[in-house]
């Protein structure tokens, strides 16, 4: 028997719940308007559209960054994949660097060091990450500790490293 839940408040969004009362997942639709708000993630700005707590296995973010912005080189232990939407993307992945125009579909494999910076005008993209991933609790997590203008390394290390990332040594 299908039964439509009450509104839930997840952070700054409302979800509708609806599915089977016996089964564990729910589908969900989120409205444009009622998205959380854009966090701060060291000059990307990232939209958790739904964490793995809220689906049970995956999350999906939507990321917009400024020329030249973007991660450090990185790895964790989820896999995830990035649909580029709108500008260019440079995606450095295991030591090989790819241009990734609108359209493009990115696969990251756990344990993949990789990087990414938004080309001329910035960039828009999709990501979706892989079971028992931890990218939304960290997105959230340098939001709160990591504050916008010059970014104390260590703290986001810390940060960092608490969420499961570990940051690489830039290739040279």
């Amino acid at each position: 028997m299908l039964a439509l839940a009450p509104l839930r408040k997840d952070k700054d969004r409302l979800i509708v719940l609806m599915g089977n009362e016996d089964s564990k997942a729910s589908h969900f639709i989120i409205a444009p308007d009622r998205r959380a708000r854009p966090l701060n993630v060291v000059g990307t700005q990232v939209t958790v559209l739904a964490s793995n707590d809220t689906t049970k296995s995956y999350g999906i973010t939507l990321q917009q960054g400024d020329e030249g912005t973007g991660p450090p080189p990185h790895s964790h232990d989820w896999d995830e994949a990035f649909y580029v939407l709108k500008g260019a993307i440079r995606f450095h992945c295991a030591g090989e660097v790819h241009e990734c125009a609108p359209g493009t579909l990115v696969h990251i494999p756990r344990g993949t060091v990789h990087e990414f910076h938004y080309g001329p005008g910035g960039g828009q993209m999709l990501e979706i990450t892989g079971e028992k991933t931890l990218a939304a609790q960290m997105f959230a997590a340098v939001d709160a500790a990591i504050p916008s203008g010059p970014t104390d390394v260590s703290a986001l290390l810390q940060v960092l490293a608490a969420n499961g990332v570990s940051v690489a040594k830039p290739a040279t």
